[in-house]
């Protein structure tokens, strides 16, 4: 097995970073979706604690996939497959 480059490991350093913003802002988006009008209108408390956990959780769904698929398909790019 080959020794990475220093060209490889910045790309798989900038790779992680992309991954971990572009999934944080669709994180946000998905919870502002979903909570948003919880936190924009007076409904009840039952509604808006709802909303808000599953804002969460559905953000914390789209974090994880988001990061996975950019992470997998990084990896199985060609030039990056270790040889």
């Amino acid at each position: 097995m080959e020794r990475r480059t220093q060209a490889d490991r910045d790309a798989i350093t900038i790779e992680i970073g992309y991954a971990f913003v572009s999934a944080s802002l669709a994180a946000a988006l998905a919870f502002g979706a979903v909570a948003g009008p919880a936190l924009a209108f007076t409904l009840p408390d039952a509604v808006t604690r709802a909303l808000k956990v599953a804002g969460g959780v559905l953000a914390a769904v789209v974090f994880l996939l988001r990061v996975t698929h950019l992470l997998w398909r990084f990896a199985r790019r060609p030039e990056h497959d270790g040889r």
